[in-house]
């Protein structure tokens, strides 16, 4: 017994000599924490209710709820608070506000604070010359504020510039370098988008979409180009154009169109019901439009596996039904490119949807032999690909990849879509779906555990909104209603942060059925409004788990939930008000503090 505890401290001393030769990671230094998007802390997180700072990062909230388009909503994405050790950098916004169509406007800025003497001090200011990519209400492109999101490394901070560029910030000193992977002057017409990503060598990793500035509305022409960008830890930069990412097809033998290809879309809004039926009930062919080329999403951050694998998310520019993850070796050449297409058989006539000829469900008349297809185009469902959706690559323990994909025809709940290392997509074992029946704007955690039978395994958290106040596939009130639970019962509004194995089967659910709006008045008093029947949406896009299995999420209605491993609620912190907004992430600190979002404020809360 002395001999092995000799021998076990020299290993402890031989362990802390490789750590110091090779510093740890930043805590939480990226989009849903590490390279591999798990959003794991590793760390027992604070379960106390003390909010001990609250910092106002985005000044312009009262004005970007006003008008039509946003109606009183938040419809802004924000960055995930970075910690590590005592510091903490956030993004912060300046400048003027006018309106949401007219987003450019604003300027973007990081700041730095640092926890001294138990206060949240700040330390430095950061402006940046990036600009986000213009609105777009009606076609592909966002019609939500696009993220602005810093990546933090052992050596430095790096935030996205201008014209596809990014800064490279001390860590200490806020100030460093402009890097424009690009020859020449930086491009007005080329942007950072998505949050930058890193991997376990401080290597960072960005998209970059070129637009056409010739165009009146950038989004109905195609894009002329697009990159993934590696930037070394010393500076070097590589910009790689997004069309030699792709191979000819993907991990199904399938062609990957080309720009000026082809591609199937969906029925005209002219012909609902859908889908439109041929005489004999069978779903008719849907019109074909010019699919555009290949490029990234705005709001996507590159996910890196263990074995430096870099994961990456790609759609055609004019049509978002022709989606891929993507991987992509660790010298920048293909590896392979999953589709998303034709993959769930959850539409006409199963428990999604009324049923055929009933409000909100598909063509009367519609042949049984095509029970499940997709309203939209009458054929299995596909993985979507939205601009507005912060959704990114999840890599699990098991080497396989996770993505949340769009699909409007199920109350725009979209799936959460499930491939192995080498791009074969896993069906869900979830009711004979093939797909987990939730995914938009979610980067789902991953929470590692031995099971009772003493196997490692992991569990996957995301949220699962059931929308109530969208129609189940279609915008004509009269076809697709609004008030689902009204017209499917048993297929209700509902709010749930959910808890899946691997398979994608339930372990879990947490409902929300909180039904008051709350906010402080002038006086500082908290005043409530019973107003949601049906309970909250989750406004999260990427949790934080700790070591002990406990879930963070923050909803609408402004609290911040605490769940444990089990999916039971043993706090809940209320921070400023009941707010419909865009999805925000939240981290844990290194103590287990938590950083959460709400109305423009990172509020942190512990103990």
């Amino acid at each position: 017994m002395r001999l092995k505890s000799v021998f076990g401290a020299l290993l402890l001393v031989l362990a802390g000599a490789v750590a110091y030769a090779a510093p740890p990671q930043p805590f939480w230094g990226q989009w849903a924490r590490n390279p591999a998007h798990t959003s794991f802390a590793g760390v027992p997180a604070q379960t106390g209710s003390n909010i001990q700072a609250k910092i106002v990062y985005d000044p312009f909230v009262s004005e970007e709820q006003v008008g039509a388009y946003a109606s009183g909503d938040l419809l802004v994405h924000y960055q995930t608070p970075l910690v590590d050790g005592n510091d903490v950098f956030m993004e912060c916004k300046t400048g003027q506000y006018t309106n949401i169509r007219n987003w450019q406007v604003q300027t973007w800025c990081e700041n730095k604070f640092s926890w001294v003497n138990g206060e949240l001090q700040p330390q430095w200011n950061h402006i940046s010359d990036w600009k986000p990519v213009p609105f777009s209400a009606d076609k592909d492109g966002p019609g939500w504020e696009p993220v602005y999101h810093a990546v933090l490394t052992r050596s430095a901070i790096w935030v996205p510039g201008f014209g596809g560029s990014v800064f490279k910030l001390g860590r200490s000193s806020g100030a460093g370098p402009q890097i424009n992977p690009f020859v020449g002057d930086l491009d007005p017409n080329k942007y950072t988008v998505g949050p930058l990503s890193a991997d376990s060598s401080g290597n960072i990793y960005y998209n970059v979409m070129q637009l056409d500035g010739t165009a009146k509305d950038p989004w109905v022409v195609d894009t002329p180009n697009s990159w993934l960008v590696k930037v070394t830890a010393a500076g070097a930069a590589t910009a790689v154009p997004w069309a030699s990412l792709l191979p000819a097809t993907d991990t199904e033998g399938n062609p990957i169109p080309s720009g000026t290809s082809r591609c199937n879309f969906r029925y005209s809004t002219l012909n609902l019901p859908w889908p439109v039926l041929n005489a004999d009930g069978s779903p008719a062919p849907v019109p074909q439009i010019t699919c555009g080329s290949q490029r990234p999403p705005v709001n996507t951050a590159p996910a890196i596996g263990p074995d430096g694998t870099i994961f990456d998310i790609s759609r055609a520019a004019l049509d978002d039904y022709y989606g891929y993850v993507v991987a992509i070796n660790p010298n920048l050449t293909p590896k392979w490119a999953a589709s998303m297409r034709e993959k769930f058989t959850d539409g006409c006539g199963t428990a999604t949807l009324p049923p055929n000829g009933a409000p909100n469900g598909c063509s009367a008349g519609l042949s049984a032999a095509f029970t499940g297809v997709s309203p939209p185009t009458g054929r299995a469902g596909d993985g979507r690909v939205l601009d507005d959706s912060t959704s990114a690559v999840v890599v699990a323990p098991d080497g396989s990849v996770f993505y949340g994909a769009y699909t409007r025809y199920n109350y725009a709940q979209g799936h959460l879509m499930h491939w192995t290392n080498a791009g074969q997509y896993i069906p869900a074992n979830n009711d004979a779906l093939t797909g987990f029946q939730f995914g938009w704007d979610i980067t789902p955690g991953i929470y590692p555990y031995v099971n009772s039978a003493g196997a490692s395994t992991y569990a996957v958290i995301l949220k699962e909104n059931h929308y109530g106040d969208v129609g189940s596939y279609c915008n004509d009130k009269k076809i697709c209603p609004p008030d689902r639970t009204a017209t499917n019962p048993g297929y209700p509004e509902q709010y749930f942060i959910s808890s899946l194995n691997p398979d994608l089967t339930i372990r879990w659910r947490f409902q929300n059925t909180n039904t008051n709006s709350c906010s402080y008045d002038n006086k500082g008093n908290l005043t409530c409004t019973s107003d949601h029947p049906f309970g909250f949406e989750w406004c999260v896009n990427a949790p934080g788990i700790d070591s002990n299995g406990n879930v963070f999420a923050n909803s609408e209605d402004g609290n911040l939930y605490e769940l444990d491993a089990n999916g039971h609620n043993f706090n809940t912190v209320f921070t400023n008000l009941a707010i419909g907004a865009a999805y925000t992430p939240l981290s844990i600190g290194p103590d287990g503090r938590i950083y959460t979002q709400n109305d423009g404020i990172m509020f942190v809360i512990g103990n």
